[in-house]
């Protein structure tokens, strides 16, 4: 048996590849949209992808099973569980509890444990070369190398009201009669590592064992204790902040995301051509520089998203392909990084990439505005915005901020002055840099902090010294 893990630095996310050698086949669970990972593992082995899952409607990135498939001809599978209201929206074979896909050798039984949503399945994988027993399992957003998938993300970012509790108790639950019901020596590979936001305290090693979380997990003990009530609590005390475009997520990975098939080659713009679409809104240049350099200098009009290591997860804060139907022109250094942005963009959705330029030479220069900490007191401005996350806020923030965590800023406008300027700040100047020109775009007066919240604290120390 082969089992490959791709991880997502980006997102913190993992897909895998499970195939069978002696047959040639496999299957690709939890699969991204930029599918040629997964070609590539097939043709260096010989194999073919017949079957693509999913463990379930996933919420912070845009599924590549569709895309998968109709590449391979690969059968679709998704969970058949969760009641009416959690059903796939597209063709594709229904798993319910214990079904299972044969690979040859290899067994993948599904298995339903609701909790971080009500259709989540995960699939326990036997190697009949070797045992015709169960020794791994790809638990998706059920279990995590030290934590669990949070069941609050329906409330947070799908509409859902007081669903929590109920996921709460079905995790409760799933852990129980599943997951414990499970011998010890079982290998788990989870869905996401350390900076998801599917969970509050996720390890980063790649996978455990049901031996190891059942004596060293936080819930461990509540569960040893038939303590359902204290799980509760603990586990919905402390959840991150859910981005805004979750919501977008779970829509389009319910109805079925859009399958692109061969991506059109990048066109290089010059400053003229850029100059062109952006005068009549067609375009919008994407500064992927990193923030210090932004904030010395960028292009009028242009959003800053750095490239590389989060600029899916930033992207989709900064821009809403739903509202926002132009062009993405990316500064890159070649079409080779170009292409690898695009993907990571296409990951959340944001398909609307046209081109790269390699210079910002000829373009409408523009300086971020900015105030000095020190000055901060004595200026006049209307609100000071604080987009860090709800902990970071909640440990120590500047007298008079207002919180708005910078992944929901956009879709909270209406808390916003309409007149007037903004003062925004983060921790250290990345995050507000990114949502600052978002709000610019979207028509807002907005100066950004020097130096963030620690170029703050900094200069109150030296003052009160």
């Amino acid at each position: 048996m082969l089992l490959e893990r791709f991880y997502d630095e980006d997102l913190a996310q993992a897909s895998y590849f499970i195939g069978c050698q002696a047959k040639g086949e496999a299957i690709v669970v939890d699969a991204r949209r930029d599918i040629s990972v997964y070609l590539a593992l097939a043709s260096k082995h010989g194999m073919r992808i017949v079957a693509a899952t999913e463990t379930h409607i996933h919420a912070d990135y845009l599924s590549g099973t569709r895309e998968l498939a109709t590449a391979t001809g690969a059968t679709i599978y998704v969970s058949g569980e969760g009641g009416a209201d959690w059903q796939y929206g597209f063709e594709a074979t229904r798993l319910m509890d214990r079904d299972i896909i044969k690979l040859g050798n290899i067994t993948v039984t599904a298995r339903h444990t609701p909790g971080h949503t009500p259709e989540h399945l995960s699939f326990l994988v036997t190697d009949g070369a070797f045992s015709d027993q169960p020794g791994y399992m790809l638990s998706g957003d059920f279990i995590f190398a030290g934590d669990l998938g949070r069941p609050d993300l329906l409330d947070e970012a799908a509409d859902g009201v007081d669903t929590r509790f109920t996921g709460a108790q079905d995790l409760f639950a799933s852990l129980k009669n599943t997951f414990l019901a499970l011998p010890d020596h079982i290998q788990v590979y989870p869905g996401h590592g350390s900076g998801s936001a599917c969970g509050k305290a996720l390890g980063a090693v790649p996978s455990t064992t049901v031996g190891y979380e059942r004596k060293f997990a936080w819930w461990a003990t509540y569960l040893e204790k038939d303590d359902r009530d204290g799980f509760i609590a603990e586990l919905l005390d402390g959840q991150p902040d859910a981005h805004a475009y979750f919501a977008r997520m779970k829509r389009q990975n319910r109805d079925g995301a859009t399958v692109l098939g061969d991506l059109p080659e990048l066109v290089e713009f010059t400053a003229e051509q850029i100059i062109e679409q952006t005068a009549l809104n067609d375009a919008v240049f994407i500064d992927t520089r990193g923030h210090e350099t932004v904030t010395a200098g960028t292009v009028a009009g242009a959003l800053a998203i750095p490239a590389l290591a989060k600029m899916a997860s930033f992207g989709a804060w900064a821009f809403d392909p739903e509202a926002d139907k132009r062009q993405l022109i990316l500064f890159a250094t070649d079409e080779t990084a170009a292409r690898e942005m695009r993907n990571h963009l296409m990951r959340v959705g944001i398909d609307a990439v046209s081109g790269y330029a390699t210079s910002i030479e000829g373009l409408p220069a523009f300086t971020p505005p900015s105030v000095d900490p020190a000055e901060l007191a004595n200026f006049d401005y209307d609100l000071l915005l604080d987009v860090r996350n709800r902990r970071e806020f909640a440990a120590g923030a500047i007298l008079e901020a207002k919180h708005l965590s910078g992944g929901r800023v956009l879709w909270n406008l209406d808390k916003l002055p309409t007149d007037g300027k903004i003062v925004t700040y983060c921790q250290s100047g990345m995050r507000n840099s990114i949502v600052a020109s978002a709000l610019r775009d979207a028509g807002y007066d907005v100066v950004e902090l020097t130096g963030s919240y620690a170029g703050w604290s900094t200069a109150m120390a030296k003052t009160n010294a």
